[in-house]
């Protein structure tokens, strides 16, 4: 029987941000990024956050999964408070919770795709990491390139190998970054429809950070932000009250 713990975990919301703040910078020069952001987002959903280029979306993201620390409020996923961990507990809790794709790819450059893919589940401990590996280049359709270098690769491809790399951990979050800023659109709308036909299948939470109205609104829901607030919240193909 599972415990009270694990029950309440697994009925808390996928994210859940109370009151988050934070400053980046130093002395004179340090910028308050986030003010004060509170929301939640539901298990199995899709969130589009867009915004101005310095709205605080990408910081945002970043926080959630777990690569900044806010200076004070509640950052919680899937029921876990990131206030009580520590840097080596949360870098577990993220390789095991969150998948994360950027707009660049970040590959390892004398690495295949298939080791790339495998990094990850090796550093975890998983005792079929290229087997895992393999299979998930092979569900983002690269099941023919697993031996090739990233400099042998299209960007779509590179992009595919990172997005496989995110999901190979099964993650229950997944959180990009402008994943389509370095394609071209014929590209980048091959590789959105491929998230989200992952997510749907995999019944994940995906957060997308995006410029692109167009892109966010594939998302179930939009969270418009501006200065390091929520300007606008609404179920994605609603119309917002003016331009984010």
């Amino acid at each position: 029987m599972p415990s009270s713990q694990n029950t309440d975990q697994l009925a808390a919301p996928a994210i859940r941000l109370d009151d988050v703040h934070l400053s980046l910078g130093s002395g004179a020069g340090r910028v308050h990024i986030l003010k004060g952001f509170s929301f939640e987002v539901e298990r199995g959903t899709s969130l589009g956050l867009i915004g101005p280029s310095g709205s605080g979306k990408s910081t945002l993201l970043m926080v959630i999964g777990g690569l900044e620390r806010a200076d004070s409020g509640v950052v919680e996923i899937a029921g876990q408070s990131f206030e009580k961990l520590s840097e080596d507990q949360l870098a577990v809790f993220r390789g095991r919770h969150i998948g994360i794709v950027f707009q660049s790819f970040h590959l390892i450059a004398n690495m295949t795709a298939l080791e790339n893919v495998a990094v990850p589940l090796e550093l975890a401990g998983v005792p079929d990491a290229f087997d895992r590996a393999r299979s998930e280049l092979e569900s983002v359709g690269l099941g023919e390139r697993v031996t090739h270098y990233p400099s042998e690769l299209s960007g779509g491809e590179q992009q595919r190998v990172a997005i496989a790399r995110a999901l190979a951990p099964r993650p229950a979050i997944l959180i990009a970054d402008e994943p389509t800023g370095n394609l071209d659109d014929e590209t980048g709308q091959e590789i959105t429809n491929l998230m989200f036909k992952i997510q749907k299948e995999r019944g994940m939470t995906l957060v997308l950070v995006t410029h692109d109205g167009g892109l966010a609104n594939s998302c179930e829901r939009v969270v418009a932000i501006r200065s390091g607030e929520i300007f606008e919240d609404r179920a994605a193909g609603d119309v917002l009250l003016q331009s984010a």
